[in-house]
């Protein structure tokens, strides 16, 4: 996740959404006061590769400078911000005045996409079980804790300005872009991508059992923003961001 000072803005990161690649993106332009929370060692060296700034600010909670041993191991052990934190954890450190003035976003992705992400990502090494056992797995819990989790309340209010989604990307962040005022349109790097095969859509690789867990499962996200069961004729397949 990202907090910037430089553009007011806090960035929310959910899973399987672009968010590494637009983490990358958006670190062209943070200053020196803002905060960058780690990604995976590959792609920070992504990140380095491309002359980003990398992670920094993320250890301590706003305003405070302690030097002790014991603050030192305990920001060792759990640093203040982290990877796919949730608003309300954000909300608490920045304090209401900063988490209020600034622009807040994040992305969120068709269900039935971002579950077929998921299970390339998780099974791109080894054993790769079939789809509706993957479906059974703690990844998929996961998954809805990096999602609707990441930028609502417990009473399902949205605690974001802006939830982009990831099927128009380009121009949605182009539209924040020029809200915040940065100065140049976002480059996404390929980040976490080519694991999936190429031209497939999820309607060719999920059953219709498969098609009704995954809604029950995310029956919030489907009725929020309306996404709906596509057959690949009707997706139309358009080039995907990176996943």
């Amino acid at each position: 996740m990202i907090v910037s000072h430089r553009y007011r803005f806090i960035f929310l990161k959910t899973a399987k959404t672009a968010g590494t690649s637009i983490e990358i993106a958006l670190s062209k332009f943070l200053g020196p006061d803002d905060i960058i929370t780690p990604v995976s060692a590959d792609d920070e060296l992504l990140r380095k590769q491309s002359g980003e700034v990398g992670p920094q600010n993320y250890r301590h909670p706003p305003g405070t400078h302690e030097k002790s041993l014991k603050a030192i191991l305990n920001c060792l052990r759990k640093p203040a911000f982290y990877n796919h934190m949730p608003a309300t954890e954000v909300r608490a450190l920045v304090g209401e005045h900063t988490w209020q003035s600034y622009f807040r976003f994040c992305v969120e992705r068709n269900p039935f996409d971002r579950v077929i992400s998921l299970y390339y990502w998780c099974c791109r090494k080894g054993h790769r079980p079939c789809i509706s056992e993957f479906l059974q797995s703690a990844h998929i819990q996961l998954l809805i804790q990096r999602g609707r989790q990441i930028y609502t309340a417990s009473n399902g209010q949205l605690l974001v300005n802006r939830v982009l989604r990831y099927e128009s990307l380009t121009e949605e962040l182009e539209a924040v872009r020029l809200q915040l005022g940065i100065p140049e349109p976002l480059q996404l790097p390929l980040a976490k991508s080519g694991l999936r095969p190429p031209g497939v859509h999820y309607s060719q690789l999920l059953s219709e059992q498969d098609r009704q867990t995954i809604e029950a499962l995310f029956e919030t996200e489907l009725q929020l923003f309306q996404y709906q069961w596509q057959t690949v004729a009707a997706a139309d397949m358009p080039q995907p961001p990176p996943s």
